[in-house]
């Protein structure tokens, strides 16, 4: 029993044994084989294949560094199967493979601060059998084609191609990827790189996988109901791109019967042009809906009831011309008030009042409802509803631009989230106080402006805000007390502060100067700030600030700001001579703007070295001396303004090498020089203005070919000389032109009548006295114009934008019948010349003009009756001319009641001059009988005096000769005796024989 037992045990030791020497192999053998699998998990022919994909790719930034060595599946950007080794993904997407944060889409990623990959794709990508991943996105290969062999990758089921710079056909050889679930071949942002086109949609079919699909920006050159129908086989379609692919009509009913799982649709930025179809929002598996920039129009499907779309998380419909009622709409998509987290409805036309069930879209992060305001007459409008102190998660707020009025609700100070608050350009009343503020403690963006100034912003002195962040505010037309708001000196990363109009009196507290190194953009204009402007101030923010202290009381010299790329200072009383240096010390300078304030002394030649210089404004000062010549250097200055001024000298002839110059302001200087030489190619120019100066010669004949884009041609109140050339009537753009008060001599050119300029309408030159220079608005242009008999000087935009001026001048002859074809004309005068003839008969086809002055000339015959048609005429004067015949009555014409834009006109008659049509008449036919009779008098008189007058000639002829030479008299007498003899001899004779036949015929 004991040699059994320790057998027994022995045999058990000895199996335990063997137990562990197995387990000991197992896994040594395990650790074997894995360590041989990682040493040879990259197929061999596999890494051949991206080497010679490498191989003709360009690197520039070197993103695929590494790719050496053996195992390729450690490769940046490759990804292999664990147990194959085979390569299933290949990831070369810029910003994966080089490191590079993702940028904003908007960007275009070969850009030059980028260096992706570029290139050719090598045809032994295909090798890779197993590949089922494919990312070449955000790479530039310059526009080749996509290569027709990623059709033969059949295991693919995700292909990213997007913003890679390809052109040219979608290749229809992408049908052999039956395997897809997620395919990408948008373009590029770029017009210029936005060249993928698709002409057939068959090999969409094959794709019935698919579960997301863009493409976005790609031209599509078949009808979109072969695109709609392709879609509706994709059943498992989740997300859908189709945004700015100019597809030009959605189908009335909806194209995605067989789609149940549409959660994202995106049509965005196609020119639709029609209505929002109901299908839209009938789909009530999405959860974000774009329909933005897409000239949509007329009323949303709200009027079918509620929406279904009841999962929706985000709807874009900005930028579209909807008209529907706010309230309406809120109630339509309320059944969504639990998940809609984005609704941007901004840069429409709605109308309505916010309702207080907006309080019920507790889950909204972001409501955009701004710009929809068309020139003031719609918008939305009332006041804010209290329930928006319910949206506790909202992120960002945005009414701007529209007609809302009432008080701000202190609810709004509930959002505790809010990060981003405007409320610009409404019509806002009342106070904000601290409450309204109270718990907004992430608030970094504030907005707020009142159109009709009747806001106003009361906080306590002692205030401390309860947010520390704010980095932009904006307070328009809105008073926030007499001296500067101290409470914005706790916000420490403050960069911008826009303060225009805000009732602030006194001087710009120094804690200002303190962070003026990190301020962006500072305006505090229009406002009562006085004092010396500040020298100690330091503008050195890397974001090249801009700031605004125009229309104030701020007194002194112009000081050196470094670093600034705009500078206003425009309406202040600021005096002395700007800074020799001015032009080293502010190179960066963009725009500059030190108009209407006391400047004197001469203009620097410094100026010249402001490379970058877009716009120059010194007009209204006291400026001496002459105008400097403009370096070629200055290449991007487009507008150049030292209009009223003591400027002398000539006009350089180098500012027609400023290659951009489009607006030049010279008026009211004492400029001489010959107007024939000066201006030669100045192709870009499109406004002149030489207004009162002492310029000579005559307007040159080249002046379509040396100012091809002129619009505006200002030279009134000069000595020039000679006739209008007919060269004017090619400037196409011509649209103002005023020429008075000059020695101009010769007749109107007939072919002014075909200027395209004039015969466009007003509102086609709306808003062109504002200026945008390189993105920002900056320049309003000031213009003087004599209208309706007076100076009249517009700052914004003129309500006659169609002008022919050329009173007091030596034109003679007609007026050109063909002037009348300019339809659109806004003011024509031609007074105060010599002309003669009738006034055209078609001068009423003039429908637009509002101001007509013909007086002063020698026009004759009636007025036109056509002109009672001219609803819009509101100044005419046609004194001392000699039109006769009766005023024309109605219409326009029972306006005018003031009898001095007739007189001196004898022959004219009815309302408003005194004189009665009837009796004039009376008079004239008296005269005309009078005038008969005394013709006949003079008749019969001219007739005495001839016969008289002859027979005193006769007399004299005959008789004087006879007594003058004495054998004419002689002769003549003896030749009349002779006759006297001849003829009784004749009478004798023939009485005897009378007197014998009647003495036969007795007997």
């Amino acid at each position: 029993m004991i040699i059994s037992s320790g057998g027994t045990m022995a045999n058990t030791k000895i199996f335990g044994y063997y137990v562990i020497a197995l387990l000991f192999l197992y896994t040594s053998t395990q650790y074997v084989v894995t360590s041989l699998n990682v040493s040879t998990l990259c197929i061999k022919e596999e890494r051949v294949a991206l080497l010679k994909v490498k191989k003709d790719l360009k690197d520039p930034a070197n993103c695929l560094s590494s790719w050496v060595g053996e195992d390729c599946c450690n490769w940046k950007g490759i990804q292999c199967d664990n147990q194959t080794g085979h390569v299933l993904k290949l990831k070369l997407r810029y910003y994966h493979i080089c490191n590079k944060n993702t940028i904003s889409l908007s960007l275009s990623p070969f850009s030059s601060n980028h260096h992706p990959l570029s290139g050719e794709i090598n045809p032994s990508i295909t090798d890779l059998k197993h590949l089922s991943h494919l990312d070449l996105s955000y790479n530039d290969f310059k526009r080749i084609p996509i290569p027709k062999f990623i059709g033969s990758l059949h295991m693919l089921n995700y292909l990213d191609l997007s913003y890679a710079n390809f052109s040219g056909m979608v290749p229809n050889h992408l049908v052999n990827l039956s395997n897809l679930h997620y395919l990408d071949i948008s373009s590029s942002y770029s017009s210029s790189y936005s060249s993928l086109q698709v002409s057939d949609f068959s090999w969409l079919f094959a794709l019935s996988s698919l579960r997301y699909l863009s493409m976005h920006n790609l031209k599509f050159t078949t009808l979109p109901h072969e695109l709609f129908r392709a879609m509706n086989k994709m059943s498992s379609l989740i997300e859908l791109d189709l945004s700015l692919c100019n597809i030009t009509s959605l189908p009335p009913s909806s194209p995605f019967l067989n789609i149940t799982s549409l959660s994202l649709l995106d049509l965005s930025d196609n020119p639709f042009n029609s209505s929002i179809p109901s299908w839209l929002f009938n789909m009530s598996s999405l959860t974000k809906l774009d329909l933005s920039y897409s000239s949509l129009r007329g009323f949303l499907p709200s009027t079918l009831g509620r929406w279904k779309i009841c999962k929706l998380q985000i709807l874009h419909l900005s930028h579209n011309l909807i008209t529907d009622d706010i309230a309406d709409m809120i109630e339509a998509m309320s059944c969504s008030n639990q998940s809609l987290k984005i609704l941007d409805l901004g840069y429409n036309q709605l109308t309505g009042k916010l309702s207080n069930s907006l309080g019920q879209f507790t889950s909204l992060i972001d409501l955009d409802l701004r710009g929809n305001s068309v020139k003031s007459h719609s918008g939305v409008s009332g006041p804010i509803p209290t329930s928006i102190g319910n949206l506790s998660r909202l992120l960002t707020l945005n009414l701007e631009g529209n007609m809302m009025n009432g008080t701000i609700p202190e609810s709004i100070g509930q959002l505790t989230r809010l990060y981003s608050l405007n409320l610009l350009e409404n019509y806002w009343e009342g106070t904000m106080t601290n409450i309204h503020f109270q718990n907004l403690t992430d608030l970094i963006s504030f907005s707020v402006s009142s159109k009709n100034n009747r806001l106003s912003l009361k906080v306590t002195d002692d205030w401390v805000p309860p947010f520390k962040d704010l980095t932009y505010v904006e307070i328009r037309s809105c008073q926030v007390g007499s001296t500067f708001p101290d409470w914005l000196k706790t916000q420490i990363d403050l960069n911008e502060i826009i303060l225009e109009n805000a009732g602030i009196f006194g001087e710009i507290p120094h804690w200002l100067y303190n962070i003026s190194s990190q301020i962006e953009n500072l305006d505090l204009s229009h406002n009562k700030i006085s004092g010396y402007l500040p020298k100690k101030m330091n503008f050195t923010s890397s974001n090249n600030p801009i700031v605004d202290f125009s229309h104030n009381h701020l007194k002194g010299s112009v000081q050196i700001w470094s670093g600034l790329s705009a500078l206003f200072l425009r309406n202040n009383s600021l005096s002395g001579k700007l800074p020799a240096n001015i032009g080293e010390e502010m190179s960066h300078l963009q725009m500059l703007d030190i108009s209407h304030n006391f400047l004197n002394k001469s203009i620097p030649l410094s100026l010249n070295k402001i490379q970058n210089l877009s716009f120059l404004d010194l007009s209204n000062n006291y400026l001496t001396g002459e105008i400097p010549e403009f370096s070629m250097g200055m290449k991007r200055l487009s507008i150049i303004d030292l209009s009223n001024n003591r400027l002398a000298g000539g006009i350089p002839t180098s500012i027609c090498s400023l290659p951009f110059l489009s607006i030049l302001e010279l008026s009211n200087n004492n400029l001489s020089a010959d107007l024939s030489f000066v201006f030669q190619k100045c192709f870009r120019l499109k406004i002149l203005s030489l207004k009162y100066n002492k310029l000579f010669g005559s307007i040159p004949k080249g002046i379509n070919k040396h100012i091809p884009s002129l619009s505006e041609l200002l030279i009134r109140g000069n000595t020039l000389t000679g006739s209008i050339p007919k060269e004017l009537c090619h400037l196409l753009s011509l649209h103002l032109m005023d020429l008075a008060e000059n020695n101009l001599s010769g007749s109107i050119p007939t072919c002014l009548g075909d200027v395209h300029g004039f015969k466009l309408p007003q509102m086609y030159f709306s808003n062109s006295s504002i200026y945008q220079i390189w993105g920002y608005e900056s320049y309003t242009r000031h213009t003087e114009l004599v209208l309706k008999g007076r100076i009249i000087e517009y700052l914004n935009q003129s309500p006659v934008q169609s002008i022919i001026d050329l009173s007091k001048n030596n034109l003679s002859g007609e007026i050109p019948e063909k002037i009348t074809q300019l339809i659109h004309l806004g003011a024509l005068n031609l007074s105060w010349n010599h002309l003669t003839g009738d006034i055209p008969n078609n001068i009423g086809s003039l429908k637009d003009l509002e101001s007509l002055d013909l007086s002063h000339n020698h026009l004759s015959g009636p007025i036109p009756t056509s002109m009672a048609s001219m609803t819009f005429l509101s100044h005419l004067n046609l004194s001392h001319n000699n039109l006769s015949g009766q005023i024309p009555r109605g219409n326009q014409f029972g306006t005018f009641n003031e009898p001095s834009i007739y007189e001196g006109n004898p022959g004219l008659c009815g309302e408003p001059l005194p004189t009665n049509c009837s009796s004039l008449l009376h008079r004239k036919r008296e005269h005309e009988d009078d005038g008969d009779g005394d013709d006949e008098k003079i008749e019969r008189l001219k007739l005495y005096a001839s016969i008289a007058a002859g027979y005193i000639t006769g007399f004299w002829i005959v008789c004087g000769s006879l007594m003058l030479k004495r054998s004419w008299r002689h002769a003549y007498f003896n030749f009349v005796f002779d006759m006297r003899d001849k003829l009784l001899v004749f009478v004798v004779v023939n009485l005897g024989r009378v007197n014998r036949r009647f003495g036969s015929e007795r007997n």
